[in-house]
């Protein structure tokens, strides 16, 4: 129980962590004369994200550790830092186009478009999964993928305009 509540609370950390630098990085970007797009869904991203990790707060405590989706869900760690070290000081959590900006194309950006909706995709499966939780990573992916539907067609729409 306690190694599980030690990985909630870095779960969460680093979520907050994250919104932190996304709203130190979207600062900066609108101050350079960027602006925002699809602005109307970022609430329900902000939803499914703050209900999945209270999901996990209430059913993961005492539940038993499967070390497979772990190190998985490690692994997806790794892959998101990947992406921030990419993106650097234009990696948010919203839609930000700085125009004249060239997209990036370094790091994981080179193999897939959109490699930090890949892991989040992951990581809203792994983690439930390693505390043996199947109908929270089901309820919680479906929700996921109804959100990044939205989210990836206005960015790439806005990318597209560029």
């Amino acid at each position: 129980m306690t190694l599980n509540l030690v990985i909630l609370a870095l779960a969460t950390v680093q979520r907050l962590a994250e919104l932190w630098l996304s709203n130190r990085n979207t600062a900066r970007l609108l101050e350079r004369g960027a602006h925002e797009v699809g602005a109307s869904h970022y609430p329900f991203i902000v939803a499914v994200h703050a209900s999945w990790l209270a999901a996990l707060w209430w059913f993961a405590p005492a539940k038993p550790i499967h070390w497979f989706w772990l190190a998985f869900f490690l692994l997806l760690q790794v892959a998101r830092l990947w992406v921030l070290v990419s993106l650097r000081g234009r990696w948010t959590t919203r839609i930000i186009i700085l125009p004249g900006e060239p997209l990036v194309r370094t790091g994981p950006y080179r193999f897939v478009d959109h490699p930090n909706y890949l892991i989040v995709v992951g990581e809203i499966a792994a983690l439930p999964l390693a505390f043996a939780l199947s109908p929270i990573a089901l309820l919680f992916s479906g929700l996921n993928a109804a959100i990044l539907a939205v989210r990836i067609r206005a960015e790439n729409r806005a990318l597209i305009a560029l």
